[in-house]
């Protein structure tokens, strides 16, 4: 899922901009928002599922004829935009949340803005042919995915007739070693090596016997204990063609894709490459 963010003061055209980059993303898939809305409640005490809330639930669903409406407690920004990637939608637009680190639209004289990709005027007229160049600039964006995204995607090839298992491996931020505590990771990709060398290992394996389909993805970035790293989902025809497959998977990643990890824990931080050269050495 390809995620943009539109920003700007109150009164800018934000939500103008937002239904017109919505309107020329539905031509290429499937889009959901995102949208800041301050403080006010949105689930009214007065109403039922206000009352449902407010008795202690977690999450509160409403359904009518054409519409479903969620409500939970301590959500933000990334459990929101997961939540639409989970569904295998193709694009999110989010509306506000200028302190994020989503590469952004800005309009105005926004300052101190980080990620920013392109900068226009506050209520542009948004001519066709601007638009478009927007729209384009979208689909350039790097995709986001949850393992859920993953597997809807493999459901989706024809080949999944054939198939009678879809495995998967997380990997995460392993917390505790030891002794040792880790805070976070900070991975970094050498592209286009790491893309090249990671669709070599997709599709050398899909040619396996009995591997219907390979999909792999590999956050960057700093990643916290506890959270994941690497996705990859393996169709195949049988289970005994699919477990080697997936153990095959990991061990080619971490040995040939050119992904750095640096290692914070509470005492150091490293570059993990570099410290198992000084044991090897020692």
């Amino acid at each position: 899922m390809k995620v943009i963010s539109v920003v700007g003061y109150k009164k800018s055209g934000k939500t103008a901009l937002v239904t017109a980059l919505v309107q020329k993303l539905s031509d290429f898939g499937t889009v959901g928002t995102v949208k800041h809305m301050g403080e006010q409640r949105l689930n009214p005490e007065e109403t039922d599922t206000g009352r449902h809330f407010d008795a202690g639930a977690d999450t509160v669903i409403g359904i009518t004829g054409t519409e479903l409406v969620s409500f939970s407690r301590d959500s933000n920004l990334e459990d929101a935009l997961d939540m639409l990637c989970d569904r295998g939608l193709d694009f999110a637009v989010v509306e506000g949340f200028k302190d994020s680190n989503l590469p952004k639209i800005a309009l105005g004289d926004l300052q101190g803005i980080s990620n920013v990709f392109f900068k226009m005027p506050e209520n542009l007229d948004l001519h066709e042919e601007l638009t478009a160049s927007l729209v384009g600039m979208a689909l350039n964006q790097p995709d986001r995915y949850t393992l859920e995204a993953l597997i809807k995607k493999a459901r989706k090839k024809l080949s999944i007739r054939k198939a009678g298992a879809i495995g998967t491996f997380t990997g995460i931020v392993r917390e505790l070693d030891g002794e040792e505590k880790t805070a976070k990771l900070e991975f970094e990709k050498y592209e286009p090596e790491a893309s090249k060398a990671l669709d070599r290992i997709r599709e050398e394996i899909k040619q396996k016997e009995g591997i219907l389909e390979v999909l792999i993805h590999h956050k960057t970035g700093v990643i916290k204990a506890g959270e994941d790293i690497v996705y990859i989902v393996i169709a195949a025809a049988h289970r005994t063609e699919l477990f080697p497959a997936l153990s095959e998977a990991i061990e080619r990643i971490k040995a040939e894709a050119p992904i750095w990890k640096k290692e914070f824990t509470e005492k150091e931080e490293f570059w993990v490459h570099g410290k198992e050269q000084d044991r090897k050495q020692a």
